[in-house]
């Protein structure tokens, strides 16, 4: 048996390929399929199922496509109700993939219908589980999600069946069993995942929090709820799109590969409520953007920051890029749901600008020109970071709104006072710039390099120990 982890490091997402004996099953596939029939192809082998571990919340999965183009069968863990053709597997069913054996977990906590399946190879060996977000790598599944599309389950009932599936159906496994993940760190779906991608059970039985044999019931509980972030606003529409259906990647990019010259980019943006979405890196849309555009780099956790900061997965989508990554914009935006991408600007910003259209700019600053600004006229210092990089370390009397929160607290932005944006590069603080910008704000200046080029140097900083009482 052939098991390999395909991991897509800018989601912090793990989909799994095995085979055996001419057939293949897919686990949790990302929105673009081919890939993975290019795999079975390579190992002249057809896949015969594709398993999901649940109705994911912070991708859309390609299951649908994969039934469409491989042939492929669809399978769920128990109680799930897809609204289209599927296996709904019974607890303990086995499937057979070539010469070995997939056998359903059914594991609720994360979500009611999650399941870890268990790969069992030709000669009867239990290898690995594909655990999906019921066990992570140092973690378990956040249980506060379900209930933003089911109300009555709340995150402490979910709480109780994960503790129960943990102690009951995982930790009683075999310890030499590799986990193998739907995903790793810098993911939502969890709080503080590894960045390692696999580990054995019996070392994740030791060092996981949530394996701890001697916790309670309430103590679980307890431990898996102190400390959850509020969860993207776009989380529960991918939840629905993946329970009802939802249309092909081909059609997404059939309408997004739209090229517009200038006039008609202009027209449209003009006449529709369409988003000017610019992709390119931050420093290139600081010197000068498209007025009204934002700006999420595609060279950063473009998908996660598009869901934060883009409230509703069917807002209409217009794109400015590099030449060349117009493509893969689309894509990376329908991962995450996002798919009325209605064309781009043709040549990139290049060709607007050589039109003699209107152009904006953002003011950036080095690290050197703050620590002068901030020793001579002490401005507002605004960091965009989220609470716990600022907690650990801060410039002093900086105040923190971290750049999901942004659109809550817009009054504490000032208008007529100049302020000071940072976060930790430069990526976040450019999409706060460019939200300002679009909201009216304009007396402000960007840290280029934010805080990792701060701290190097000699701006006042403070050092923050966490109390006892919050770990």
């Amino acid at each position: 048996m052939k098991v390999v982890q395909i991991y897509t490091g800018c989601i912090a997402h793990a989909a799994y390929y095995i085979e055996s004996n001419g057939e293949a099953a897919i686990f949790d596939p990302l929105r673009e399929v081919q890939p993975y029939i290019d795999r079975a192809a390579k190992d002249n082998a057809t896949i015969k199922y594709v398993f999901e571990t649940h109705f994911h919340a912070d991708f859309v999965s390609g299951h649908l496509d994969l039934v469409k183009k491989a042939g492929a069968q669809v399978v769920f863990g128990p109680t799930a109700k897809p609204g289209y053709p599927a296996i709904v597997a019974k607890d303990g069913e086995l499937f057979k993939v070539g010469h070995a054996s997939v056998k359903v977990i059914h594991t609720p906590g994360h979500t009611m219908e999650s399941t870890t399946y268990l790969l069992i190879d030709e000669n009867g060996k239990e290898h690995g589980l594909i655990t999906g977000d019921t066990l992570f790598i140092g973690d378990v599944g956040r249980p506060d999600l379900a209930q933003h599309v089911v109300a009555e389950l709340t995150q402490e009932k979910l709480a109780g069946h994960l503790y129960e599936s943990l102690r009951n159906k995982i930790m009683p496994l075999n310890d030499d069993l590799i986990v193998y993940p739907n995903h790793g760190a810098g993911s939502a779906c969890g709080k503080m995942m590894s960045k390692e991608t696999t580990d054995t059970l019996g070392h994740q039985k030791q060092v996981n929090y949530a394996l701890n044999p001697s916790l309670s019931k309430e103590e679980f509980i307890k431990q898996l709820l102190t400390g959850l972030t509020t969860p993207p606003v776009y989380f529960p529409q991918n939840v629905l799109m993946n329970i009802k259906g939802y249309e092909s990647l081909d059609t997404i990019l059939q309408r997004g590969k739209k090229p517009m010259a200038v006039p008609e980019f202009e027209a449209v943006a003009n006449e529709s409520r369409a988003l000017i979405l610019d992709t390119r890196n931050a420093s290139d849309f600081a010197k000068a953007y498209i007025p009204n555009s934002i700006n999420i780099g595609i060279d950063g956790n473009f998908a996660q920051w598009v869901g934060e900061m883009i409230p509703d997965v069917k807002q209409q989508i217009l794109l400015v890029t590099d030449p060349g990554r117009e493509e893969e914009s689309i894509i990376r935006l329908s991962r995450v749901g996002y798919d009325n991408t209605l064309g781009y600007l043709e040549g990139g910003f290049e060709s607007w600008k050589k039109a003699g259209m209107e152009t904006e700019s953002i003011k950036r600053i080095s690290a050197g020109e703050f620590a002068r600004l901030y020793e001579e006229e002490k401005p507002l210092v605004i960091d965009v970071r989220k609470k716990s990089e600022f907690d650990s370390e801060h410039v002093v009397d900086a105040i923190n709104i971290p750049l999901n929160q942004i659109n809550d607290h817009l009054a504490e932005f000032p208008k007529e006072k100049h302020f000071v944006l940072h976060c930790a590069g430069g990526y976040r603080s450019m999409i706060a710039a460019s939200i300002l910008k679009q909201r009216g704000w304009d007396n402000f200046s960007d840290v280029s390099g934010g805080f990792s080029e701060m701290i190097k140097t000699p701006v006042p900083r403070t050092d923050y120990v966490c109390p006892t009482s919050m770990l």
